[in-house]
Order: structure tokens, then C-alpha cells, then sequence
């Protein structure tokens, strides 16, 4: 069996190295030039299923290097004011693994070939029931299965569930990271808690590496090469509905809204690095109406995009990543038919993908005031 995996996110690369480690080729195609085109930094938190999704598509002599790498979190969910002063609580304190983004996707990188500059044109189904997908420049590819891995403005949704579309929240967020310095672990209260702006709301999160990731490679598994990334705060303010995105940069975004702020709080945003620091919008994708089956199907954030503020999205499209990889295990075992098996994978992700998204955008209105969504 051989599967064409388009978009090298998480979520595609998770799949690519669990269908690696099953004896399936798996040949992965990006649109962007080069693999660290776009910013990809931030520390996601894990769900213990998201982690175990995880874990069970990466070879087993790497999990040691995964437990290195990883960090604990651990938050009151306070809800603060600008001078630090609490004035309520958020909900239960959530605990789980946080990791950084840019890390777990050098480690999902390792020994996979991706073809770099790969924007997807379009699809035909064969008359022997394979896929041939169409790129902007390089020749197709041939293979039993296309995966649309490639995020929110998918290219094989368009094709294959072109009335399956992106809706903008209307919400917007800037999002950075500051090196976490002896002056910023006092922030230690604010970690996990919401501070309430006027009209904003900042989030802090710190990542904190059991071993630093370079270090815990050249020890644990030496082909597998790491950031040299240390501990740091990740910071996140979710801005009103459209709220302007018209600021020069994230830091400049941000501190415009903190006049009056504690001055650790203005110093954390200053002391950003602005190379890890971007303005975002908040776009969703409610999976709906099944397609046709067919040898082609969609992951993560191509199908079901969920609000930051559900703490969900990766975790869904790695848990996407482990539930496709064991059906066509079951496939290429003979237990079921490719076709079976995609089916027996979409019915389950329709529905705890729609979940998630649903929970992301029922989350949205407490980080951002008089959120008038426009999701409909």
C-alpha cells in the first residue's frame, strides 16, 4: 500500500511516521517552500490521548526521547486582573504533558522525505481505483490512498467536500514566546490563568523541558537532530471580534492593549522573542455531510479546525493520525478493504471531530468579551 500524505503539520507527519513504522510507504507533499517557512512555535498541551495517539505512531526506541523532552502542566485557571490581583477562578485546573510545536515536528520530520514547494492543483480517481494527485510544479503521484493533511484552507477538501468550508469566529490573537528568566518564573500564579484586560485577555503558559530537546536527543536517539530551544512563556491575548490586526508587529499588537499593566507583565511582552511572536485569526471547520467513499480522505485541521480556546485541535489530529494508521493496518492485514477501512476511520472522526470543535467555540466567549460570534 502506498499513501500520499499533502500537508506536513503534525497531524500529517504523526500519520507518516505511524504508517513508517507499519511497513506502508507514505510519501509526504508540502506547499510551503521550505519546511521552517512559517512560524510553527508555541507549546501545545497534550491530552493523555493525544500523547498516547502519539506515542503509538513513532517507533518505540524514541519514546524514552519523548518522555525527555516533554514538560508537566500544571495550572490553577485563575482569572486575574492587570495588576495580578485575583479576582476569580476559570474552572478546573487542568493537568497533562505540554510540548513545543517546533520540537515534535523536527522529531516527526526524522527519516521522512517531504517534497517541499508541493501545492496541491487537484485529484483523479483512477480507473483501478487509486489516486493520482496534480501538483503546481513537479510530476503527480500515484498512490492508494490521498490523505488532505494540509490544514484550514485545505486544497483536497475543495475537491473532495468543496461545500465543507472555513468559518472566521470573528476573533483574533496575538501569540508569542519570551524566555523564561529568573524575573518571569514569578509569574508562576499567572501560569494557566487568564488575565481580564479590558476587553482582552491574556493567557500565560510556560514550557518547561524535563531536558533541553538537543541535549536529550545527542543522548537518547543521535539520528534524530533537535532544536536547541530553553524554557520559555508562551503568551497568547485573544483580541475582540475584529479586533485590528493592523499593528506593525505581535508585541506592538499587544502592548498597545496593556497600558497600566503590571510592569512584568509589559516586560514579558517586550522581552518576546519577535521571531516566535505573530498575529492569527481564529477560522473553524465543522465536519458535516459525508462525501462519496473513495481512496481519498481529510485529518486534522482540514476537517474539523477547532478554537485555541478548546485546547483540542492538535490532539484531535493526532488522535486522527493513530485511528487512520490502525485502520489501514487492517487493511493492508486483510481484515477489511481499503475502502472499509477509510470508512470505519471517517465515522468515527466525524463524530468526535464535530465534538471538539463544538467544545472550542462553546470555550471562545469566556477569553473574549462580547464575542458575537460568526460562526453559523
Amino acid at each position: 500500500m502506498r499513501v500520499s500524505v499533502v500537508g506536513a503539520g503534525l497531524g500529517g507527519l504523526c500519520l507518516a511516521q505511524g504508517l513508517r513504522g507499519a511497513g506502508i510507504e507514505a510519501d509526504v507533499y508540502e506547499r510551503d517552500p521550505a519546511i521552517t517557512a512559517r512560524f510553527q512555535g508555541y507549546r501545545l498541551v497534550l491530552s493523555p490521548m493525544g500523547f498516547e495517539a502519539l506515542r503509538g505512531c513513532l517507533p518505540p526506541r524514541w519514546h524514552p526521547l519523548l518522555d525527555a523532552i516533554v514538560g508537566d502542566a500544571y495550572a490553577e485557571r485563575l482569572i486575574l486582573d492587570p495588576q495580578l490581583n485575583r479576582i476569580g477562578e476559570l474552572g478546573p485546573g487542568r493537568t497533562g504533558i505540554v510540548i513545543d510545536r517546533h520540537v515534535l515536528r523536527h522529531l516527526l520530520l526524522t527519516g521522512l522525505t517531504v517534497r517541499t514547494g508541493a501545492a496541491l492543483t487537484g485529484y483523479d480517481v483512477l480507473d483501478d481505483g487509486k489516486v493520482e494527485a496534480r501538483f503546481a510544479d513537479g510530476d503527480p503521484a500515484t498512490a492508494d490512498l490521498l490523505v488532505g493533511a494540509d490544514g484550514v484552507g485545505s486544497a483536497v477538501r475543495a475537491v473532495l467536500s468543496p461545500r465543507t468550508t472555513a468559518t472566521d469566529t470573528g476573533a483574533r490573537f496575538v501569540i508569542g514566546r519570551t524566555p523564561l528568566t529568573g524575573r518571569f518564573a514569578t509569574l508562576e500564579p499567572a501560569f494557566g490563568s487568564k488575565i481580564a484586560g479590558d476587553g482582552v485577555s491574556l493567557m500565560l503558559g510556560a514550557m518547561r523541558f524535563r531536558t533541553p530537546p538537543k541535549q536529550a536527543a545527542e543522548e537518547l536517539a543521535p539520528e534524530v537532530t533537535l532544536p536547541d530551544i530553553r524554557d520559555y512563556v508562551r503568551w497568547a491575548m485573544l483580541l475582540p471580534p475584529n479586533g485590528s490586526l493592523g499593528a506593525p508587529t505581535a508585541q506592538e499588537a499587544a502592548l498597545s492593549r496593556m497600558e497600566g499593566w503590571h510592569p512584568d507583565l509589559r516586560a514579558l511582552i517586550e522581552q518576546a522573542d519577535p521571531d516566535n511572536s505573530t498575529l492569527l485569526s481564529i477560522r473553524v471547520v465543522e465536519p458535516r455531510e459525508r462525501w462519496a467513499p473513495g481512496p481519498v480522505t481529510l485529518l486534522g485541521d482540514a476537517i474539523h479546525a477547532t478554537s485555541p480556546t478548546g485546547g483540542n485541535g492538535a490532539n484531535t489530529a493526532l488522535r486522527d493520525a493513530d485511528l487512520l494508521r490502525r485502520c489501514l493496518i487492517e487493511a493492508v492485514e486483510r481484515r477489511q478493504d481499503l475502502l472499509g477501512a477509510v470508512g470505519d476511520y471517517e465515522r468515527q472522526m466525524f463524530e468526535y471531530g464535530g465534538e471538539a470543535v463544538r467544545h472550542s467555540l462553546a470555550a471562545l466567549p469566556a477569553f473574549v468579551s462580547h464575542m458575537g460570534l460568526h460562526h453559523q
